[in-house]
């Protein structure tokens, strides 16, 4: 493809990403494989520069942008030479007209912006938001140890004690290490919240929403098979991934528990008052993603926030039902909105006045939140991890 070819196939992907994020259709990464599916004449090149092109674009936009043209324009202003490739030759873009539409440039929607900044993102941690994000693995500590693991480039040792990181696009897919499950690609700081669970011999712990297990995993390996871990989720398909998973990186994974949205108490009625600690790694809006998922701040509207933070209590108050005396809830967001985080904390020690939130113990982070609902935020500027916030709390005896 020549480079004007390969500029207007991300217009074409950009029109694609923008519907889909107007419609809550599928993500970008989906959209750009399925284009490239049906277009095998794309040599490897070909595709890497288009998604080069497509990412960047979204990264260029604050708001969710007219058109895909729009974006690529507004990208274009920071690159000249794109700009170049809009003189209507074959398979390109159409040549430029007066008063074209540029999409607006920013970090995010300006009702988004204004609510990170009531929660303390500073421009610093605001704009590290859409920074290219490095890849991260953890070292799987029931077949290896990091410290004299062979692989076949030599990764960063991180804080958490099994983590090592590596620059962004490293295929490490394509490794045996990572086909025998000896690693699993995870975000530091997602690695740093299952530090907090602790999990110890004997223990029950409940991932309450396991998702396709990438923590569930972790814990597993912390607890070395000797905790009693229980994945549950509502979710069948990425459930459905957790067996093929822990069977690859020989992880006890005692019970998988299908729930149904609404009866989760129900689902899991046998361990009601029995959890040591119950994780709740809860669906939130993922501003904490954005340097994986950029066009994510385009989808999130403030209706559904409230709904999130609905969902976010309700979650909580579940977990306080598994927890046993004396037990505990890590509640974990990939959120750095307080409405999503220190106020949900805040919310449930209203409701449960008997609970205390305790300070987790994590080599990284900084004390977030006010009153009683404080925990620890994460952020990629500041300790150069994915947006995270995570907070504990401890029910009485």
């Amino acid at each position: 493809m020549r480079p004007a070819a390969r500029v207007q196939a991300a217009i074409e992907l950009l029109d694609g990403i923008i519907e889909a994020t107007r419609k809550k259709g599928p993500p970008a990464d989906r959209l750009i494989g399925d284009y490239f599916k049906q277009r095998r004449y794309a040599g490897s090149k070909d595709r890497r520069a288009v998604r080069e092109l497509v990412y960047s674009a979204i990264r260029a936009c604050g708001p969710v942008p007219e058109w895909g043209r729009a974006a690529m324009l507004r990208l274009a202003e920071t690159d000249p030479s794109i700009k170049d490739l809009f003189d209507g030759s074959d398979h390109g873009p159409k040549a430029l007209m007066k008063n074209e539409v540029v999409a607006k440039g920013g970090v995010a929607p300006q009702w988004l912006v204004e609510r990170l900044a009531v929660s303390g993102v500073k421009d610093d941690d605001l704009a590290s938001l859409l920074d290219r994000a490095p890849l991260d693995v953890r070292v799987n500590t029931l077949k290896a140890d990091r410290d004299s693991i062979e692989l076949p480039e030599e990764g960063e040792k991180l804080a958490s004690p099994n983590a090592l990181r590596f620059p962004t696009g490293m295929q490490v897919e394509q490794w045996d290490a990572y086909r025998d499950g000896v690693i699993e690609v995870q975000d530091h700081g997602s690695q740093l919240a299952c530090s907090a669970v602790n999990p110890q011999h004997g223990q029950t712990i409940i991932d309450l929403c396991a998702g396709a297990g990438g923590k569930t995993l972790g814990l597993a390996a912390q607890s070395a098979g000797q905790a009693i871990i229980v994945a549950a989720d509502t979710d069948k398909r990425r459930l459905g991934n957790l067996a093929p998973r822990s069977l690859k990186a020989g992880a006890q994974v005692n019970h998988t528990v299908l729930l149904d949205p609404g009866k989760e108490l129900e689902a899991l009625a046998e361990w009601a008052g029995k959890a040591d600690t119950v994780l709740v790694d809860a669906p939130c809006s993922g501003t904490g993603t954005w340097r994986r998922n950029p066009e994510g701040r385009w989808r999130i509207t403030p209706n559904e926030l409230d709904k999130l933070a609905a969902t976010q209590d309700r979650l909580l108050d579940i977990a306080a039902k598994l927890t046993k005396p004396g037990g505990q809830i890590t509640y974990v967001t990939c959120s750095l909105l307080d409405e999503e985080g220190a106020e949900r904390i805040t919310a449930f020690l209203e409701r449960n006045t008997k609970w205390v939130a305790v300070a987790p113990e994590l080599p990284l982070g900084e004390p977030h939140g006010k009153g009683r609902g404080k925990g620890l935020r994460l952020t990629p500027y500041q300790h150069g991890t994915d947006g995270f916030f995570v907070a504990m709390l401890r029910s009485p005896c």
